[in-house]
């Protein structure tokens, strides 16, 4: 197995994931699931490898929504899908093409051209006969339709910042009108983003949006691959990319630990390490995978794309709640040590958050937090402190920030 950072990895190759999805197939037996992840975790491989490789008796038809801005486009491009799939088995979408037509669109040689769409263009009723005509066809191949969609709220943001707040709503209540008109003939919807969908319907609710358009679904986390399966994949690339090493599987078990068992930072590591190694005279062992992980972090190109947790910060929380957010997590990483995890309770938060300024209400400084933990900065200890959730993003934090 070659080292691969950021590229699209052979379904063949995915390490470590078989519980995870088994857990998702039966989940989805009862209902369908809005899958959260932290960035670069592997959560498009997951989804790809489940269109790839269906339980019997499931139909799945992947999209990445990201490049869709309106919801016309969403909803055309779902026809477009739907039609694909049925055309296979030699079937039709009749209802949405019957009207498509009647919209504008024209068939020839049994291909239909799809009208011109104009601003006010009944999306609604074309997402609808899609997944209708796609539902009426499991009868005939006794197969149930799952739509794996990746990038949602990067969908949502797009259709909310150019056609407005009420589309975007429109969106997520129109797609839980059809998972409940349709469940029970066994349509599910896995959604997926690297944004978390709690910012896109928060950020709707400060706009009178009063739907829980997701509480139907199951709300299923992709963590980091657990010690053995991460040791397994850095044992794997290192014996491919034919890394010098006196004792592989200390070097491998130093990479997984290292890189907090994301498989995106062990493919980058590796990839590093093998350089590395050409010119050390010891060859790959621990030491030198301490040294290029120093190296890396402190790489001012960023390779492993850690300034984003910065950056997203305005973003994610508002430019009036980014000093309070930077405060908090300062606050932590300013105690810790390199991985040596430190945790600070909500009553040291808070008073660290007055004598600097940025935060004096307990109840705002517990919503950020939450969203915090969310977000895949922080988790809760059973004492129920706060600390970094993973060291890696921690020991970048310090340095990046001067602490």
């Amino acid at each position: 197995m070659k080292a691969n950072p950021g590229g699209q990895i052979d379904l063949a190759e995915v390490v470590g994931r078989d519980q995870l999805i088994e857990r998702i197939w039966d989940t989805l037996e009862q209902q369908s699931i809005r899958m959260t992840a932290e960035r670069r975790i592997g959560k498009t491989t997951i989804i790809r490898k489940l269109c790839a490789e269906p339980r019997p008796g499931w139909v799945p038809i992947f999209q990445d929504l990201e490049r869709y801005h309106s919801a016309r486009e969403f909803a055309l491009s779902v026809y477009q899908e739907v039609d694909r799939f049925l055309s296979r088995h030699k079937r039709f979408a009749r209802r949405s093409k019957d009207l498509l037509k009647t919209l504008g669109g024209t068939e020839v040689g049994g291909v239909l051209k799809l009208p011109e769409m104009t601003a006010d263009a009944p999306w609604q009723d074309i997402l609808t006969v899609a997944i209708q005509d796609l539902v009426e066809e499991r009868e005939r191949l006794d197969a149930r339709p799952l739509f794996l969609w990746d990038e949602v709220p990067y969908m949502l943001a797009s259709i909310k910042a150019r056609e407005g707040e009420p589309v975007a709503m429109a969106v997520l209540d129109s797609l839980r009108a059809l998972r409940q008109t349709h469940g029970a003939a066994g349509l599910r919807m896995v959604l997926t983003g690297s944004i978390g969908l709690h910012h896109v319907i928060a950020g709707l609710k400060r706009h009178n949006y009063a739907n829980s358009p997701l509480n139907d679904t199951y709300p299923l986390e992709v963590p980091p691959l657990d010690a053995d399966p991460a040791r397994e994949l850095a044992a794997r690339l290192i014996e491919g990319e034919r890394i010098r090493a006196d004792c592989p599987s200390e070097t491998a078990a130093a990479v997984a630990r290292l890189a907090d068992g994301f498989p995106f930072y062990i493919h980058h590591l590796v990839k590093a390490l093998k350089q590395a190694a050409l010119t050390s005279a010891t060859g790959a062992d621990p030491a030198l995978v301490e040294q290029v992980v120093a190296q890396q972090l402190l790489d001012p190109n960023d390779p492993w794309e850690l300034s984003h947790y910065r950056e997203r910060i305005p973003v994610y929380y508002g430019q009036d709640s980014e000093q309070a957010v930077l405060g908090i997590l300062d606050g932590i990483a300013a105690r810790a040590e390199d991985a040596t995890p430190v945790a600070l309770s909500i009553n040291a938060l808070l008073a660290e958050g007055r004598a600097a300024g940025t935060l004096d209400d307990r109840d705002r400084l517990i919503d950020l937090l939450r969203l915090m933990e969310q977000d895949h900065y922080l988790s809760r200890d059973v004492a129920g402190g706060y600390r970094f959730r993973f060291p890696l993003l921690q020991r970048w934090w310090r340095l990046a920030r001067g602490l």
